[in-house]
């Protein structure tokens, strides 16, 4: 279930979604890590941006994590997207430890959280992550339709 303090962080992640749609052709895609009640990473899309397939702003913003903890297990650490990962990123939310991911709007086309696939509960693997859905969905699908709407123009 979402709390306010969800809310908060998930403003932050739409804060970096909003800075790819002005500053790239990227998806507006954004995404805070939180540790100990703190920023500890931001990141948006940059995957047009840098030319490269893995730029995601959740597999940026976990390599940030990573190195201000110093650390390459991130488990104490609350990720906030803006839109539901696909199967990439969930997978290096997986290797970074982390437990708790909250999604701001789904991705039908992707999404590895329920969406399409649901790899955060696969009973084969051998973790878990808890993951809250849809907090200030509205917001992140508007921000989503607003660079559809541009690219077709």
């Amino acid at each position: 279930m979402a709390t306010k303090v969800d809310e908060q962080y998930m403003r932050e992640a739409l804060k970096e979604a909003e800075q790819a749609l002005a500053s790239s052709k990227d998806q507006p895609i954004g995404a805070v890590i939180v540790h100990s009640g703190r920023v500890i990473a931001r990141a948006h899309h940059q995957v047009r941006l840098l030319r490269d397939p893995t730029a995601h702003a959740t597999v940026i913003a976990i390599t940030q994590a990573a190195n201000a903890l110093q650390s390459d297990q991130l488990s104490e650490a609350i990720v906030y997207v803006t839109q539901e990962p696909c199967a990439m990123c969930v997978g290096a939310l997986f290797l970074s430890g982390v437990s708790r991911v909250v999604l701001g709007a789904p991705d039908p086309k992707r999404g590895a959280c329920g969406s399409v696939v649901d790899l955060t509960g696969h009973e084969r693997l051998n973790r878990r992550l808890v993951v809250v859905k849809e907090v200030l969905a509205g917001e992140c699908h508007a921000l989503l339709r607003k660079a559809v709407a541009r690219a077709e123009a």
